[in-house]
């Protein structure tokens, strides 16, 4: 995972910190973060992502449990040596910020797993989850501003531009999803309707009723998934959530535009938002 790492040190940079204290922390926070990813694979069955094996899907269910297990206990082995060299209250922050995560991602999977299956999910209701999911990346960038500056108000705005990053992420796999055919057969059958399926399955009584004769069979097949990205794209589902998108890069952009050296975290962004776009468009 080179994506967290960097956006830790772009983060310390752009307050004027050095990149390189953000390394001690990036390391256990990536294998942290690591157990966390494939905890979730195991929660929604996914044995590829993208086109290639998951943990879950490659070892079975058992190795990756023993995987993940792992990674916990080397990532805060880690993160205890990190601490050390640091103020004993910085570390206490940190530590906190993470206990914190680990809270609101239990919490969110648990409200994820409700939507199993369900088809008449409010979209805002989802929103929210994301958002709370969200918390893994405001916690790398929190983190990056603790160790970068004394500034609290500069730590509070990375905090929010990494909760807003992370629900960029979000939602940029689902749109994703619903455009690769196998991640949208596993997000019907095990897991949860991606958003852009929940506004087109809201938008009118003819749609709902032309998705839900598909959505409801136990059985999805490729032209079941076409079908479904079809009706998707004829009722706005894909612009709909773009724009959900683009609120969030407009509300990101704003937050990081306060920072002498920007230009690196608006990239960050910029590559999300427009690497959906293009896809859509």
């Amino acid at each position: 995972d080179l994506a967290r790492p960097t956006l830790m040190s772009i983060c310390c940079e752009a307050v004027g910190g050095d990149p390189n204290a953000t390394i001690p922390f990036a390391v256990p926070l990536s294998l942290i973060s690591g157990a966390l990813d494939i905890q979730d694979d195991i929660i929604d069955q996914s044995k590829t992502k993208h086109g290639q094996p998951t943990v879950y899907g490659k070892y079975g269910k058992e190795i990756a449990i023993l995987a993940a297990d792992a990674l916990i206990f080397k990532g805060f082995e880690s993160l205890h040596e990190a601490c050390i060299n640091i103020s004993k209250e910085r570390a206490n922050k940190i530590m906190r910020i993470i206990k914190d995560m680990f809270y609101e991602l239990g919490d969110a999977e648990a409200l994820e797993l409700k939507l199993r299956r369900k088809l008449d999910v409010d979209p805002k209701e989802y929103l929210y989850i994301v958002e709370k999911k969200a918390a893994d990346i405001e916690a790398h960038t929190y983190i990056a501003g603790i160790l970068s500056t004394t500034n609290h108000q500069k730590i509070k705005e990375l905090a929010m531009y990494g909760r807003l990053v992370g629900s960029l992420v979000i939602i940029r796999d689902d749109i994703l999803d619903v455009m690769d055919e196998n991640e949208l057969k596993n997000r019907i059958l095990k897991e949860h309707l991606p958003l852009p399926v929940l506004y087109a399955y809201s938008k009118d009584e003819e749609t709902m009723s032309e998705l839900r004769k598909i959505l409801r069979k136990r059985k999805i097949i490729k032209s079941d998934t076409r079908k479904i990205q079809k009706i998707v794209n004829k009722s706005d589902g894909f612009k709909t959530t773009l724009n959900v998108l683009r609120k969030l890069f407009d509300r990101a952009s704003k937050v990081i535009r306060k920072f002498d050296c920007y230009e690196n975290l608006d990239i960050f962004i910029s590559s999300i938002y427009y690497e959906v776009e293009t896809a859509i468009n």
